[in-house]
């Protein structure tokens, strides 16, 4: 649950609604495009305007129910986060990007999860 106060901190993963163990260092990308400004040599013309692909990536505990082959066959899922502040972001029709590296030492996966568009909800 948000609190006024609260910007960070605590938050949730789903893929198809099963939760998955969340370690950290996750970052949302949600933006559809990216604008980059052009500067001719007389003044800025204006700007050039690419797609963008959704995305959500961070750090999972690789615990005992952590299969990495289900987690790099996802090609259609739905990823949810919800963060500490209240806002939460679904990843829709989304993938894994392939090359999970595992880290034994600190036993997590980085992930990072693609998506055709990526919705906000404010609670």
């Amino acid at each position: 649950m948000a609190t006024p106060n609260r910007i960070g901190g605590i938050l949730s993963v789903r893929v198809d609604g099963t939760q998955y163990e969340a370690r950290g260092s996750f970052q949302v990308t949600p933006s559809t495009v990216k604008r980059t400004g052009v500067a001719g040599q007389d003044r800025v013309h204006g700007y050039i305007e690419e797609p963008v692909v959704p995305q959500i990536k961070g750090d999972l505990s690789i615990g005992n129910e952590l299969s990495i082959a289900k987690l790099d066959s996802i090609t259609d899922s739905t990823v949810q986060v919800q963060l500490a502040n209240g806002m939460t972001y679904v990843l829709n029709n989304a993938w894994t990007v392939a090359g999970s590296v595992v880290d034994t030492h600190d036993g997590k996966v980085d992930v990072t999860f693609e998506g055709l568009d990526c919705s906000e909800m404010v609670s």
